[in-house]
C-alpha cells in the first residue's frame, strides 16, 4: 500500500458473527502454551473447548492469571476439561511437565506452540541479550514444543498435529524488528522441515502467520497512531479479532485439513 493510500484510509469492515462450535476436535486432548491473557492463545483454548475438545492443557508464565482463566473455563466447560500449568517455554523441564499434564488425560493430540516474545530495536543498538531473548522464546522455545509433543506423537504412535504460530513480519520487513522477524522466519522454516521429518509418523506440522491481532495488551503498549497506520494497512482497515485467527488454528488442528502439512497460512492481507 501506497502512503498515499494509507492517509486516505480503508473503510473499516466489521467483525463478522463468531461462529458457534461443529465438534471439530472432538475426544482431542489439545495443548495451548502462552494462553492465559486476552489474545490469540487463549482464543484457541477457548474456541478447541467449543469444538468439543475432550481436555485443554494450557499455560502461560503469568500464575495468576492462570488460575483466573482455569477457574472462568472450569465454571463454563466443566473443570474435567481444563487443566494449567505454569511453563517458560525456554526451561525444557517445564516444556516436558507441561505435556506429562497431557499424558494424564490420555496424552497429546495436538499441540497448538502460541509463545513469542516481540520488542522493537534497531539492528545497530540492539543487544545480544535482547536478539538472544527474543530468539530463544519465539523460535528456540516453538522447537522445544515441536519436539517434546512430536516425540510423545511419535511414541503414542496414533499420529497427530502440531500448529504454530508464526507472523507475517516473516516474511516482509520491517523497521526494528530483525529480531523477532528473524525468529519468525525461523517458525516457518521449522514448521516446513518438521513437517517432513514427523510425516512417517503420520504427524502433521502446519503454522498460521497473523499481522495484528487485537487484545487490552496491544493497547497498552502500541500508539494509537501506529495501531491506526497499521489497521490501515489491513485489506478490512481493521485488525483480526483474536477468536479470527483461532479459527484457522483449530481449523488446521482438525480432521479437516488432514491432507496439509508444512503449510504456513497467512492469517492477513499483508502477506510479502
Amino acid at each position: 500500500m501506497t502512503d498515499a493510500e494509507i492517509t486516505q484510509g480503508r473503510v473499516e469492515q466489521p467483525a463478522p458473527a463468531y461462529v458457534p462450535g461443529h465438534d471439530l476436535l472432538a475426544g482431542k486432548v489439545v495443548v495451548v502454551t502462552a494462553a492465559a491473557g486476552a489474545g490469540i492463545g487463549a482464543a484457541v483454548v477457548r474456541r478447541a473447548l467449543e469444538e468439543g475438545a475432550k481436555a485443554v492443557v494450557f499455560s502461560d508464565t503469568h500464575e495468576r492469571r492462570l488460575a483466573e482463566a482455569e477457574e472462568t473455563l472450569a465454571g463454563e466447560f466443566g473443570a474435567d476439561r481444563v487443566r494449567q500449568l505454569v511453563c517458560d517455554v525456554t526451561d525444557e523441564a517445564q516444556v516436558q511437565a507441561l505435556l506429562d499434564v497431557a499424558d494424564e488425560l490420555g496424552g497429546v493430540d495436538v499441540m497448538v506452540s502460541n509463545a513469542g516474545l516481540g520488542g522493537t530495536a534497531n539492528v545497530l543498538e540492539m543487544t545480544d541479550e535482547q536478539w538472544l531473548r527474543v530468539l530463544d522464546i519465539t523460535l528456540t522455545g516453538t522447537f522445544r514444543c515441536v519436539r517434546a509433543a512430536g516425540q510423545r506423537m511419535a511414541d503414542a504412535g496414533r499420529g497427530g498435529v502440531i500448529v504454530n504460530n508464526a507472523s507475517v513480519i516473516g516474511w516482509r520487513a520491517q523497521e526494528g524488528q530483525a529480531h523477532y522477524a528473524a525468529a519468525k522466519a525461523g517458525v516457518m522454516a521449522l514448521t516446513r522441515c518438521a513437517a517432513l521429518d514427523l510425516a512417517p509418523h503420520a504427524i502433521r506440522v502446519n503454522a498460521v502467520s497473523p499481522s495484528l491481532a487485537m487484545h487490552p495488551f496491544l493497547t497498552k503498549v502500541t500508539s494509537d497512531e501506529l495501531l491506526h497506520e497499521l489497521k490501515q494497512r489491513e485489506a478490512f482497515g481493521r485488525a483480526a479479532e483474536p477468536w479470527e485467527v483461532a479459527n484457522v488454528m483449530v481449523f488446521l488442528a482438525s480432521d479437516y485439513s488432514s491432507y496439509m502439512t508444512g503449510e504456513v497460512v497467512s492469517v492477513s492481507s499483508q502477506r510479502g
